[in-house]
């Protein structure tokens, strides 16, 4: 079975999280205590790694307070053919596994719901029980085993149902499921991730057919010579009891693959001993990135190896790691995403990572970024760039995004963007907040982008805008008559009613058409003067002879002619910000806009 996404309810700040993508890789991003290790133990739960305890259960919204009293995860899986073939299911799955006040946790999957309510959950009884159950619906079987009878019983459930629900999972479905294996980069503990790993490996070795028939030989002897212990106290009950004709005992054995521990010793090249926990962080750094990379390589084996018909394919690996670049330098980080992107490349692998990594975030397609935070009542929330109805929308959206320049850190956690038209804009304008504000448009929280003239920019801001993001696009005033994309239809069919509140027309509060219409003739010439000397010299009236028309193409022929320097639009505005002084000599209309943008990003 292939785990495509899950849902949770109920478990400690995930009180009701849809649709969590299982991708490679996913990777889950956010504020601290935001959900994201919460996320990976509601996985583990799914899988069958974790338990729960009264204390994951989420607190109830309200005055009432307390605990829920139901703990939910909810699976979509996908079925390969020799599972479909083998338990007559569908190639698309969902299974839960949940728990209420008694957590004591069950698999149940959704389907057929027998009519008989005693055929609707089977994991909780005993043999006996089972062996009426059996009786009752005339079912015969030759070796009445638990697994034989829930199997048979689950069938049979199955053939006698007339609607939906949830219902009892057949118990080797169980075998099935992915296996997980869990990293965390804060514990520094290279046996661990060893432990996690080979208990991965030991799991898939029990599963082969040869080794679970010595495990059925050994549960039958084991079972069989436990009668014979038993036999005296049955013998004994019999004897004090005289209306009690026989007794027997029947012991359920059951050799579970557990792999209790793995120690690891180093011995240096000298021969001196090393205990791991004394070598300090960076050598168990080392080992566990020498352990993560070897991971790399059992997982590939594993996913390649040839397929038993008797034990079907090998089963999704899920590789979940919580916070792998904690403790790593920059270098270690970028190595861990190379090793994270190998082992998502294998057959059968999927890898979910927990992580504040700007690395890991902007390394990705923006659609396997799942933002998790914390909403007013402190319960996580879900906050994606796209949902799953608009996956070709989403694609484009995130080539949009990198095409202009954003990466998926920023898209997810900037808290304003400025969208400006052209290269000059773009150029100028970090220079010109700056001296205007005292601090970067990066400090302030301010994302910049050019348009280019990109009719998909413009979505790209409208998109924002939709989804509760700042947003201000700042245009030259002419621009609205000389380009289609900025005239005011197009941009109210973008924003709608805050078309006025989100755009900027450069120029129309100083009655000028353009940004760099908005810096006098003294500025001008004396910029001109230092950057693009002649022998005459530049004096204000040279410049003002441009006004009144296209002033910023007028002023580029004429210091091109005049200037063995050449210059183009964005050099030419360039030289005028670096040469600005006191916040003052930003012009007013910028530092009015400015301000709304500090505004916006606060």
């Amino acid at each position: 079975m292939h785990l495509e996404k899950y849902s949770v309810r109920g478990f400690r700040s995930l009180a009701d999280v849809a649709d969590i993508p299982i991708s490679s890789p996913t990777i889950l991003a956010g504020p601290n205590d935001g959900g994201k290790t919460a996320a990976l133990g509601a996985l583990g739960f799914l899988l069958g790694a974790h338990t729960v305890t009264e204390d994951d259960r989420s607190y109830l919204a309200g005055e009432a307070g307390g605990r829920c009293t139901d703990t939910e995860v909810v699976g979509d899986f996908r079925l390969d053919a020799w599972e479909q073939e083998k338990f007559g299911l569908p190639t698309e799955l969902r299974i839960r596994r949940w728990t209420d006040g008694d957590l004591v946790p069950r698999f149940e999957i959704w389907g057929s719901v027998p009519d008989d309510e005693e055929l609707r959950d089977l994991s909780g009884k005993l043999v006996p029980e089972l062996k009426e159950l059996a009786t009752r619906f005339g079912i015969r079987l030759p070796k009445p085993t638990k697994p034989v009878l829930l199997a048979a019983l689950v069938e049979y459930g199955r053939e006698h149902s007339s609607g939906q629900g949830w219902s009892g999972m057949p118990p080797a479905l169980a075998d099935r499921l992915p296996r997980l294996t869990e990293f965390e980069g804060h514990s520094l503990d290279p046996e661990a991730a060893i432990r996690s790993v080979l208990a991965v490996q030991f799991k898939s070795y029990m599963a082969e057919e040869n080794v679970q028939g010595r495990v059925r030989e050994l549960e039958t002897d084991a079972r069989d010579w436990l009668g014979m212990q038993a036999k005296p106290l049955a013998d004994h009950i019999v004897e004090r009891f005289g209306d009690i004709a026989s007794v027997t005992v029947e012991a359920e054995v059951s050799f579970s693959p557990l792999l209790r521990s793995t120690s690891l010793r180093l011995e240096r090249a000298s021969g001196e001993q090393v205990r791991l926990d004394r070598s300090g962080r960076g050598s168990a750094r080392r080992v566990s990135m020498a352990v993560w990379e070897g991971t790399s390589e059992l997982l590939v084996e594993h996913a390649g190896s040839e397929v038993d018909p008797e034990v079907g394919p090998p089963v999704q690996v899920i590789v979940a790691y919580d916070e792998p670049d904690t403790h790593l330098d920059y270098h270690f980080q970028r190595e861990v995403m190379g090793i994270i992107r190998r082992q998502g490349a294998a057959e059968h692998v999927s890898v979910v990572v927990a992580t504040h990594s700007m690395n890991l975030i902007d390394g990705v397609d923006i659609r396997d970024v799942v933002l998790l935070r914390l909403d007013a009542a402190r319960r996580t929330v879900v906050q994606r760039l796209g949902s799953a109805e608009h996956a070709e929308f989403d694609r484009h959206l995130g080539t949009i995004a990198a095409a202009v320049g954003l990466r998926n850190s920023v898209l997810l956690h900037e808290r304003c963007f400025l969208a400006v038209e052209g290269d000059t804009e773009q150029l100028v304008i970090p220079v010109l907040f700056n001296l205007s504000e005292g601090m970067s448009l990066q400090a302030a929280g301010v994302a910049l982008w050019a348009c280019g003239g990109n009719d998909g920019a413009l979505k790209l801001a409208c998109y924002l805008h939709k989804h509760g993001r700042s947003v201000m696009l700042m245009i030259d005033a002419d621009s609205e008559a000389n380009s289609r994309i900025f005239r005011q239809p197009n941009l109210t069919r973008h924003f709608g009613q805050d078309k006025d509140r989100v755009t900027r027309m450069v120029g129309k509060m100083s009655n000028v058409r353009e940004l760099e219409e908005l810096f006098d003739d003294e500025t001008w010439a004396r910029t001109a003067n230092e950057a693009w000397p002649r022998d005459s010299g530049w004096t204000p009236q040279d410049f003002a002879a441009h006004r009144g028309r296209k002033f910023s193409g007028g002023v580029e022929r004429m210091l091109q002619e005049h200037s063995e320097q050449r210059p183009g639009k964005p050099e030419m505005l360039w030289e005028i910000a670096v040469r600005l002084e006191r916040p003052t000599d930003v012009p007013a209309e910028l530092r009015d806009i400015f301000a709304d943008l500090r505004s916006l990003a606060g």
